[in-house]
């Protein structure tokens, strides 16, 4: 490979209050809105949108997103949004809302913004979706010709957002610079354009990755302080750009390595399902860097978890450390990302690891 790539969203725009000018911003791209919004802020948002839309001349279908992203619920949606004739697709909500309206977005060839309601996780500005089936076991990845045309992130929802998302959306956010680190050194691609590539990553994603990482590390406690007092301040603004922002430029464009194959196989223990994506993928950082031999960072990266709350062991993720589900963790290393770190692994490696940072985090 020698070819580059990047992959971005058309527009990012963030700021308290944005999301109730959505009206507004749709109206750039069509005048039929076609919306699926997250069950929880369903009623609120529909009733407020009512009268916005109106007053801008466009028309609104909203439908309600609950349970599980399938292709069969994604085709219901694309029939009920070309039943009303919609020009731009919205998704609001967490990120299986936003996956479906891509699906759909992409479907009917149609304009899309996307919404996130917490910074949580990086997936609003990439341009796939994870599909699951109706058992809630992942099922397929889509890949789409395009990002988002727009993210819209309502710095006001998310400061209102339980403090528990933005701290899990730091885990996923703090991975983005370490996995960078890794698939450059072993030139592994990225996940732009999966039709045409494999390309590799761009220096300009590599410095977005790093500046992501230190600002996590800067304004994280702060952020989780305004956060719990739903204040929107300098502090939340910076890592609410970092978890959505520059983590999804990150993690697309450059692409990842251990520490989300290190969540994937917390994701199938028993007890996997009791904590969040980014909580997971911290817990796959102390993994990665122990494997990687980075002592200083590694400290480091602890001492942020003390302050903000993150897993120093699966304990902390409600995941006992069992022999078996410590093997589970580390089962099929060779065919994951553990294959863009810049040494070899196998499962008895990968289990040894997870031995040395469960006692690291047993000693705290």
């Amino acid at each position: 490979m020698t070819s580059i790539a990047f992959g971005s969203p058309s527009r990012y725009i963030q700021g308290p209050g944005e999301l109730h000018r959505l009206a507004e911003h749709a109206g750039k791209y069509g005048n039929a809105v076609f919306a699926v919004i997250d069950s929880y802020f369903y009623d609120a948002l529909s009733a407020s949108f009512a009268g916005s839309f109106a007053q801008e001349g466009k028309s609104l279908t909203a439908v309600v997103f609950e349970g599980e992203i399938t292709a069969d619920k994604i085709a219901a949606y694309t029939a009920q949004a070309e039943e009303a004739g919609a020009e731009v697709i919205a998704g609001i909500g967490g990120g299986k809302t936003l996956d479906t309206a891509k699906a759909v977005a992409a479907r009917r060839g149609c304009a899309l913004i996307v919404a996130p309601t917490s910074a949580s996780t990086d997936a609003p500005t990439s341009a796939m979706s994870i599909i699951y089936n109706d058992r809630h076991e992942h099922a397929d990845v889509y890949y789409y010709q395009k990002n988002p045309d727009m993210v819209l992130v309502d710095s006001r929802i998310i400061a209102d957002a339980p403090v528990r998302f933005l701290v899990a959306g730091m885990g996923d956010a703090l991975a983005t610079v370490y996995e960078a680190r890794a698939t450059q050194r072993t030139q592994s691609p990225n996940y732009v354009d999966q039709q045409t590539g494999p390309y590799l990553g761009t220096r300009t994603a590599a410095a977005i990755a790093e500046l992501c990482g230190s600002v996590v590390l800067e304004y994280g406690e702060a952020a989780k302080q305004a956060n719990e007092s739903h204040i929107v301040n300098e502090a939340l603004e910076a890592v609410i750009e970092a978890n959505t922002l520059m983590s999804g430029l990150g993690f697309e464009n450059v692409g990842c390595a251990a520490s989300h194959v290190i969540c994937n196989g917390i994701s199938a223990t028993p007890e996997g399902d009791k904590s969040l994506h980014g909580e997971k993928v911290a817990y796959g950082i102390l993994c990665q860097l122990t494997a990687e031999g980075y002592t200083a960072e590694l400290e480091t990266v602890r001492a942020f978890y003390r302050k903000v709350g993150l897993p120093l062991r699966l304990a902390d993720l409600g995941v006992p450390a069992t022999e078996e589900n410590l093997r589970i963790i580390a089962k099929d290393t060779k065919h994951t990302e553990w294959t863009r770190e810049p040494f070899e692994m196998d499962d008895e490696k990968v289990y040894q690891i997870l031995l040395q940072v469960e006692q690291a985090g047993a000693a705290e």
